[in-house]
């Protein structure tokens, strides 16, 4: 059967749709690009799944997100502590911020998105057939797409995810059409995914890659030979890219999967200015006391007040307990000597302790976060804003600290 009668036997509702058939060692692929906030998406996997016979279906979803579309409820079970013990308070709040996006995108349009990802797996299931998660997770992609930029470009990258939480308005109809295109990430970060070819290839290119190998990896993993047949669901701005890799990509998948799927190590430049700044800082109180004890004495408390200052009023504009304010003040000083949890982690576990969310701040943490009175009433979010403020002070006091210091030298 030719692709022309293929298609004329299609039900009405696939017609129009991007559909690709790709067969790759003997196993067919029949790649459905999607819309993200499209009803008809939702209708075109439902009817593509009735219409012909599959024996897996793949979807563009890692295991995170895959958890979060089948148990909507599962961040309630997010333990605070340990989110902040692991460094991963900025993930979890970079995550918080597309689920606001996603949460906006459903109140304006009527329909959740992903919903079509969601569908695919529902009907994988009442058919018995395998899921395949083949996208890579999104922390990982996240983590590439931050270290693929630069320092400048980061804080353009920031200031558009707060924007996009505090923007009250109905979202504009060019993101909309880059929805229409299929793709929640590029989507999300704006017009940087588009002016930045680094931040394209995390987000997207990347990924296409990924899914290609995946897809291989998964066919052979599960054994599948000549005939079998598998339902891949995309987003449609993944459709032209995921497809001519399928055919032309030559690399092991499992090697390719791994390498793409690994965290790029952090750069080292920051951390060797931070601690060459806080030795030269220490030793300048050194020859401060070497020149007059008293004049070192004063350095001293300059570099407590400075450091513990600043970091307590991120505290306190974070709303942050008394207790969770002291906590700031004393770690900020002492941080070169306590290398692990910054100052603000300390401050935020100690909110986290006094403060306790209850079920409500869950049942409500993705309401609140999106407008700006959340951040505060909500004690999911008000630990998490703690922790940005507190760790922002402390660099603050640190290199006011340091310039206050080297000129009572002179």
């Amino acid at each position: 059967m030719s692709l022309s009668d293929i298609a004329d036997s299609l039900p009405p509702v696939l017609r129009d749709q991007p559909i690709e058939r790709v067969t790759r060692g003997g196993v067919e692929y029949v790649v459905l690009g999607t819309a993200h906030v499209s009803r008809t998406s939702v209708e075109a996997v439902d009817a593509l799944l009735a219409h012909e016979p599959f024996d897996a279906v793949a979807v563009e979803l890692c295991d995170s997100r895959a958890q979060g579309m089948r148990d909507p409820d599962a961040f309630k079970q997010m333990d605070l502590f340990q989110v902040i013990r692991q460094g991963k308070a900025g993930m979890v709040a970079a995550s918080l911020v597309l689920s606001s996006f996603q949460k906006r995108l459903a109140e304006q349009y009527g329909i959740q998105p992903g919903a079509e990802m969601k569908a695919a797996m529902d009907g994988a299931d009442q058919r018995a057939l395998p899921v395949w998660l083949v996208d890579r997770e999104v922390g990982t992609t996240l983590k590439r797409a931050w270290h693929s930029v630069g320092f400048w470009q980061r804080f353009g990258l920031l200031g558009g995810l707060i924007a996009s939480v505090f923007e009250r308005q109905q979202i504009e109809e060019v993101e909309i059409e880059k929805l229409k295109q299929g793709d929640m990430l590029e989507s999300a970060f704006s017009e940087f995914a588009s002016e930045s070819a680094p931040l394209y290839r995390s987000l997207i290119a990347e990924r296409d890659a990924y899914m290609a190998a995946r897809l291989r990896e998964q066919a052979a993993s599960s054994g599948f030979a000549a005939g079998r047949r598998v339902l891949v669901v995309i987003g449609a701005g993944h459709l032209k890219g995921l497809c001519e890799l399928l055919r032309t990509q030559q690399d092991d998948p499992s090697t390719l999967a791994g390498q793409l799927a690994s965290t790029p190590p952090k750069a080292r430049w920051p951390k060797w200015l931070a601690i060459g700044l806080v030795l030269a800082i220490f030793a300048a109180i050194g020859f401060a006391f070497h020149r007059n004890t008293t004049l070192g004495a004063a350095a001293l408390r300059d570099w407590v007040l400075y450091t513990g200052g600043f970091s307590a009023i991120g505290a306190i504009i974070a709303g942050a307990h008394p207790l969770s304010v002291l906590a700031a003040f004393i770690a900020a000083p002492i941080k070169p000597f306590r290398p692990g949890i910054p100052s603000g982690g300390i401050s935020a576990m100690v909110e986290a302790w006094v403060r306790r969310p209850r079920v409500a701040d869950f049942d409500t943490l993705r309401d609140d976060i999106g407008h700006w009175r959340g951040w505060w009433s909500n004690r999911v979010a008000r630990t998490l804003l703690n922790f940005f403020l507190v760790s922002l002070g402390t660099i603050i006091g640190e290199y006011t600290a340091g310039i206050h210091i080297v000129k009572s030298l002179f």
